[in-house]
């Protein structure tokens, strides 16, 4: 059996040592909040500014770019690994809540959501998703909301997907079918609301003649 070379094979023990101790492994997919899920592919050691510094090599394929992070400063740089089940719940019973739209300036809203899709945190990307989602019969998104839903729903589904192990589309399609039945069943229950409010309305009526 051939033998690898002796420097592969101290890559590749250094590799390994280096994920160990800084907690995320090569293969594994993490989430930076400047640019969502990518994926580890490789812990390797670079020269900066004179100091012999060891880094995170981080793949966003998608985006086609690749980030070096410094394992020292991952913890302080806000990455971290997928949300767990508890979290990818949490943050689908928010798509399912009500939006909750502030009555403030565009601009400063427009920075609150900005600031939520850049926090790295699945629940308020999730909220940004919910608040900005139109349904068919409502008002268009400006062009400027439009591209804040799309980056947070693009957040999103790349994590869903990621957490879940299967296509973007897929996990597209959950996040939007979530949307769009916690939309109908609210506006069942306002027919349903109104309806019974007019049968009150009636009885009342015929008691008075």
């Amino acid at each position: 059996m051939a033998r690898k070379p002796a420097s592969v094979a101290k890559r590749a023990a250094a590799g390994k040592k280096s994920s160990k101790k800084t907690g995320f492994k090569i293969n594994q997919f993490i989430v930076y909040p400047a640019h969502g899920v990518g994926e580890v592919t490789g812990i390797e050691r670079e020269v900066i500014a004179g100091f012999d510094v060891e880094v995170y090599v981080i793949s966003f394929k998608q985006d086609k770019m690749t980030l070096r992070v410094p394992t020292a400063k991952a913890a302080t740089s806000g990455m971290r690994a997928l949300s767990n089940k508890n979290v990818l719940k949490d943050a689908f019973t928010t798509l399912e809540g009500r939006a909750r739209i502030k009555r403030t300036m565009w601009s400063r809203r427009a920075q609150e959501y900005e600031a939520k899709i850049n926090s790295g945190d699945l629940i308020l990307v999730a909220e940004v998703v919910r608040d900005l989602h139109r349904g068919e019969t409502q008002a268009e998104r400006s062009y400027s909301e439009r591209r804040l839903y799309e980056r947070a729903l693009d957040r999103m589904t790349r994590e869903v997907a990621a957490i879940k192990s299967v296509d973007r589309g897929i996990a597209l399609d959950e996040i939007l079918n979530t949307l769009i039945m916690a939309r109908t069943r609210r506006a069942t229950k306002t027919v349903a609301a109104l309806e019974s409010e007019n049968d009150n309305d009636v009885s009342s009526d015929e008691a008075a003649a």
